[in-house]
């Protein structure tokens, strides 16, 4: 099975506001690097967006490992994902229940993980790693571009 190493990141202005997503997608000496924005969004639907596409990006089954500075995806991944999906996409909030935040992603992420043999790796924001530099970097032109396009009424990415 081959694999495939992936370093995701989101940016948003504003939370919610517009927002950007990049993935790297690395497997022997291959490199492809992915992103989009949204107009309207919150950084963690950001983060999720970048794992969602660049796992959409795969081609066949594969091993990924995917690195991310996001709490949020990691946790919600190796810890929250089963307990959602029992309860219904729903969760305890004090005495009662709510839907899960970002339902939609998670679902379409879960399908998704479902396809390939998935790790997932925190690394620090900000830090000497160079492909999560680039990653959001990649992010944050994309936020830009949202930004760009949501001022002056463009088209969509």
């Amino acid at each position: 099975m081959k694999k495939v190493r992936v370093y995701t990141d989101g940016a948003c202005f504003g939370n919610p506001g517009p927002g950007g997503w990049a993935a790297i997608l690395l497997w022997g000496p291959h490199r492809r690097e992915i992103s989009g924005w949204e107009h309207q969004t919150t950084n963690n639907r950001m983060e999720l967006r970048a794992a969602i596409e660049a796992l959409r990006a795969l081609k066949e089954p594969v091993e990924v490992e995917i690195f991310t500075d996001s709490t949020y995806l990691k946790r919600g991944v190796t810890e929250w994902l089963p307990r959602w999906k029992e309860q219904g996409w729903k969760r305890k909030a004090g005495k009662k229940w709510e839907p899960v935040a970002n339902a939609d992603l998670w679902q379409e992420l879960d399908a998704l993980l479902g396809k390939h043999k998935v790790s997932f790796h925190w690394v620090e924001g900000h830090s000497e790693d160079p492909e999560n530099a680039r990653a959001d970097r990649l992010a944050r032109e994309a936020m830009q571009r949202a930004l760009r396009a949501t001022n002056g009424g463009l088209g969509s990415g």
